[in-house]
């Protein structure tokens, strides 16, 4: 049964607080367990023997501060210790002798509890694996769940009907009944996990659209950890994921995940600040905002960052305007840094100013001519997500560019 009036309203705000606090214990989370991943990839964290003793997957506080300044995760000593006593608070790190209960700029050893089986599986943090692996399996399987829809008159991107939803994790066996799988849609919604498109509802088998209101896959900054979001929940709030609403009058609805720590300027009506079409700049990046406030900015809607839409035969056509290039890209822990929208040919919409693609060259206006040495020239952007995602962690692109007149 659907709640509605002021029966719902009273619920949902006190619903909606939860969840933002159990969505903040979740970034907490996701960001700890990327840098796990990449101080792995780096080899920071190893085998380290100590008085004859070997302490397996750790790592040394004052070497990681070292990192953290390297890679430009904190500007300073201090504030390296600041990010890491957050994660040992949280219980993501922990002293391998739990002999120190505060983050010391010392020849002291700190590992993940995920390193060693420590990590307190509590009912929460349950409920935020299996979103997580739900949202991976989601994304990472051909399927026509995401579309965009329309509800109360107003049209949203990216949306799950909620009774095509719990099909799907039905024939995924995530449960065996109707019944369980929509109290587990609604543990994922009172986790912060999924929302309703407007908040108006809690997760009832129907028709009704949901989001999935987190991005996991979004490349965390650790200074976030830091800022803490204490605001209340507003009554229609936009996941950082989704394109929530439309305008009335159309526009391109190209579905963009992007850092919103690294605003993208869009031009839609008024709702963001306006972005020409030459904004990409000689550098071919988005600039960061400098006014960002203390909630994350909501992407909606960005319009193509393309000045023209070309077709496949111009970007073959000999003598044209347009150069290839060749990338090789070596994904990192959480992906390899682009976002590719468009159809036949797709183009390169955004890139991670600090993420593989960057360093490998990509700038944004591309066109997509190759991955991996498939010709993608004529499909859409979604195959040729496809083929990132499914494909191995090193992918080689061929891309065309404009050569400036």
């Amino acid at each position: 049964m659907v709640l509605e009036g002021r029966e719902m309203d009273g619920i949902g705000n006190t619903m909606q607080k939860k969840a933002a606090e159990l969505e903040r214990l979740a970034e907490v989370l996701v960001t700890g367990e990327q840098l796990r991943l990449r101080l792995h990839e780096g080899k920071v964290i190893k085998d380290r023997r100590h008085h004859l003793r070997t302490y397996p997957n750790c790592f040394v506080a004052k070497e990681l501060i070292d990192w953290l300044i390297e890679h430009k995760e904190a500007s300073d000593r201090d504030t390296a210790i600041k990010i890491m006593q957050k994660l040992l608070d949280q219980s993501i790190i922990h002293h391998v002798c739990d002999e120190h209960r505060e983050f010391k700029d010392m020849k002291l050893f700190y590992r993940f509890r995920k390193d060693d089986g420590t990590f307190p599986l509590d009912s929460e943090a349950k409920v935020f694996m299996r979103g997580q692996r739900i949202y991976e399996k989601l994304m990472n399987t051909e399927n026509n769940l995401f579309q965009s829809r329309e509800e109360d008159g107003e049209s949203f991107e990216r949306t799950l009907v909620a009774s095509e939803f719990i099909d799907w994790l039905l024939q995924e066996g995530e449960m065996v009944t109707r019944e369980e799988t929509e109290q587990l849609g609604r543990r994922l919604l009172e986790h912060g996990i999924i929302q309703h498109v407007t908040n108006k509802h809690h997760f009832v088998d129907g028709p009704l659209l949901y989001q999935f209101r987190m991005n996991f896959r979004r490349r965390r900054r650790l200074i976030e950890l830091l800022h803490e979001r204490g605001r209340s929940i507003p009554e229609s709030h936009d996941s950082p994921f989704c394109l929530r609403k439309q305008n009335s009058d159309g526009g391109n609805t190209s579905f963009l995940s992007v850092s919103p720590t690294k605003e993208i300027k869009v031009t839609v009506g008024v709702r963001r600040s306006s972005m020409s079409s030459s904004s990409c700049g000689s550098s071919g990046y988005y600039s960061s905002s400098p006014t960002l406030s203390s909630s994350p900015p909501v992407l909606c809607n960005p319009k193509s960052v393309l000045k023209r839409q070309v077709s496949p035969e111009e970007l073959q056509t000999p003598g044209g305007p347009f150069i290839k290039k060749t990338f090789t890209i070596v994904g990192d822990a959480v992906g390899w840094g682009f976002v590719v929208r468009g159809s036949k040919p797709c183009h390169i919409q955004a890139v991670d100013p600090g993420g593989p693609a960057a360093a490998a060259g990509m700038k944004v206006c591309q066109f997509v001519v190759s991955v991996n040495g498939l010709n993608v020239l004529c499909h859409d952007y979604r195959t040729v997500s496809s083929l990132i995602l499914t494909g191995p962690r090193t992918i080689v692109m061929e891309v065309m560019e404009e050569v400036p007149v």
